[in-house]
């Protein structure tokens, strides 16, 4: 029986009813195997949506879709014929499981543009290289933005889709940086009072009202306040601090203004590209963190209002929307990691849901990397679903030999190699030589912030115990139980690499970042960590959020030098380290620790202090010489090597190398190596 019976009931966005009140928020599709350049969907595109309206999903908004013309980007009105005919088969696709479909309309970034010459409400710094300003939006280009807008939504309407999404007085995009002071400092139409400065995005309502009818829905995506110091300084969950963007007071005139201009509904989160980690939370960021904030949204408007950012509690939705207090549960990234979760809610098979772990690696980091192949983005996926945007290539089908399968190792590689062979049709033995599955990521998810992450352990153990895996504990693998099976996946991990050569590295109190997480036992004041990698950033600012006074020690003139390490998870992690004082002393060498003190050489440089999006880190820590830092404990973490001993025993045909026993990498390069290699047997 389903038990959310609000989260599961219908609500109307202007004239068009959606069958529950589960939204797939909008998330970017820029690859060239995904968009066309007129703007629509692919096939392959079209189909990654049409997986979460199967799934249970009642309103699919889409990522993006730019209205500029020219640039070398896609646009609606590239070929508004071309895009018309395109996106018949999305939106017939959506409609056949009952969801309905919107479509994000986008003037583009301005000064959070990566290209400096992009226009910007006025002449300010641009994001990411601040050293040079966009320049000021003519009233001509204006005008024709707006023109544009009208242009896309009707040729949306056309093709069948249900409505709009305006991006954005959100995010601190091209439309949130007209409608706020700090950054626009025109003295025409569009700039000065709230009035003027609200202009834009009031016109552009008008103006779709106007070619596609005043029944035909418009969302803007909204965020409350921009949770913004300054340029490029974002503010931390409970900092305190003067906004520089939007406030609550003004978010609220903001927010009926928006509604008396014709929009439909308020799509809300937080944040601005100088706080990117609001509206895209890593898993730093508290779970639903924008709830509070959204809530205030409601009592302001009479139109719909979707909460999104870290919100997958189907319970706490249940209760939101029950007592009026939000409309809509907007999820983003958990539906890329399962699009079935909105039907698992329903059936209540939350134990079966695939959580979302708020990592980035397969979804906003791929889509700021290019793709050698084609030269466009590549396509938006997720670190734990290889699946998503290849839903019908990498499909798990019944093999058509059934064959005997030892998987060596029950880390995530393993497990994953398992689950799907067993799902297959394969029999497998599972050797783990421990008494629990799981491998380092046990230790991995330790930290209280990273729930999701032993959510993601207890899913793994369901599924292979669900398909029938036998698993074997407290068990070795021995070369000749090779000859047993007709294939064998060895998963045997990595280990972490040691320091024994260093002078003084012998003593109690100096430790390994795997024992340290497993016990979480430190109880001495002062912390050194060798060893600036994500895991060892991540250690640091837990153990300075709990009163240690911790520095970290790295070899190299940078920090967390992880590939694909997103920039609102480094941005966060590296902010947070700040205020909670860490000291950062890159360049570094270790030479000895004796007498409760650990000596290091640095290499004193005359780097600049540049920009978090450079990723170069400057922003704190000390460079001398020579330092010796009180270190009650030191702890070492300077990554892993790979265990290869048994698969050199054995290697040969039919016998697989999984995971981190490859190379050390993350749980995107270990799930994607292993679900792939499964299909294949």
């Amino acid at each position: 029986m389903n038990k959310y019976q609000h989260l599961f009931s219908p609500i109307k966005i202007g004239t068009v009813e959606v069958p529950n009140r589960i939204a797939l928020l909008p998330m970017g599709v820029f690859s060239s195997r995904m968009m066309n350049n007129d703007g629509s969907y692919t096939k392959d595109g079209a189909d990654y949506y049409i997986e979460r309206a199967k799934g249970g999903t009642g309103l699919i908004i889409t990522g993006l879709v730019p209205v500029p013309k020219g640039a070398g980007l896609p646009s609606i009105v590239n070929d508004v014929k071309s895009y018309t005919e395109n996106m018949k088969y999305l939106a017939d696709g959506v409609h056949k499981y009952g969801s309905k479909v919107f479509v994000m309309l986008t003037a583009m970034s301005g000064r959070a543009s990566i290209h400096p010459t992009d226009p910007a409400p006025s002449s300010m710094p641009n994001v990411w290289d601040p050293s040079k300003n966009n320049p000021e939006m003519s009233i001509e280009d204006i005008h024709q933005y707006i023109e544009w807008f009208a242009q896309g939504a009707k040729a949306a309407k056309d093709a069948g889709i249900d409505g709009v999404e305006i991006h954005a007085v959100h995010e601190g995009y091209l439309l949130d940086q007209f409608t706020i002071a700090a950054w626009n400092k025109r003295n025409d139409e569009y700039g000065g009072s709230l009035e003027n400065r609200l202009r834009f995005p009031c016109e552009i309502v008008k103006a779709i009202k106007k070619a596609c009818g005043e029944d035909f829905p418009v969302s803007v995506r909204y965020s409350v306040v921009s949770k913004t110091k300054d340029f490029n300084r974002g503010a931390l969950p409970g900092e305190e601090y003067q906004e520089f963007g939007r406030d609550y007071e003004e978010s609220e005139k903001v927010a009926k203004m928006l509604e008396e201009a014709g929009y439909d509904m308020l799509d809300c989160d937080n944040g601005s590209y100088d706080a990117w980690y609001w509206p895209h939370p890593p898993v730093y960021m508290p779970k639903a963190c924008n709830l509070e904030d959204v809530e205030r949204v409601k009592q302001w408007v009479n139109i719909p209002v979707i909460c999104g950012g870290r919100f997958d509690d189907p319970e706490l939705a249940e209760k939101e929307i029950a007592a009026g207090k939000i409309d809509m549960m907007g999820m983003g990234r958990p539906l890329l990691a399962d699009p079935d979760l909105a039907n698992k809610f329903k059936e209540g098979r939350e134990d079966d849901i695939r959580p979302c772990i708020s990592c980035h690696f397969g979804c906003l980091a791929r889509i700021f990397q290019v793709d050698m192949k084609t030269m466009s983005s590549k396509d938006i996926s997720c670190a734990l679903n290889p699946r998503c945007g290849m839903e019908n290539h990498y499909n798990i089908t019944k093999a058509d030999v059934i064959k005997k399968v030892a998987v060596v190792g029950g880390g995530i590689a393993g497990m994953e190699a398992a689950r799907v062979a067993a799902l297959r049709g394969h029999s497998i033995d599972l050797y783990e030589k421990t008494d629990r599955l799981g491998g380092v990521f046990n230790e991995a998810s330790a930290f209280d912030f990273k729930d999701d992450d032993r959510r993601l352990l207890a899913w793994y153990k369901k599924q292979i115990k669900d398909a029938g895996v036998n698993v074997k504990f407290n068990t070795e693998f021995k070369v000749e139980d090779k000859a047993n099976y007709d294939v064998v996946f060895v998963a045997t991990g990595a280990s972490e690499k040691r320091l024994d050569n260093i002078p003084g590295f012998d003593q109690p109190n100096v430790r390994y970042a795997v024992d340290v997480l497993d016990k979480q036992d430190i109880k001495d004041q002062n912390v050194v960590i060798i060893g600036g990698g994500l895991t060892g950033c991540e250690l640091a600012y837990d153990l300075a959020r709990k009163n240690k006074k911790v520095s970290v020690v790295e070899a190299l003139p940078t920090i967390m030098n992880v590939e694909g390490l997103a920039a609102p998870n480094y941005n966060m992690l590296v902010e947070l380290m700040e205020y909670y004082h860490v000291d950062l002393y890159k360049n570094a060498t270790v030479k000895e620790y004796k007498d409760g003190k650990l000596m290091i050489d640095v290499i004193t440089t005359n780097e600049p202090n540049i920009n978090n999006r450079a990723r170069m880190m400057s922003l704190f820590g000390v460079h001398h010489t020579s330092k010796a830092i009180e270190a009650d404990t030191v702890v070492v973490s300077v990554g892993y090597k790979s265990n290869q001993t048994l698969y050199d025993s054995i290697k040969g045909e039919n016998v697989y190398l999984l995971g981190d026993a490859i190379q050390p990498g993350n749980l995107m390069t270990a799930i994607w190596g292993a679900y792939t290699t499964a299909l294949k047997i």
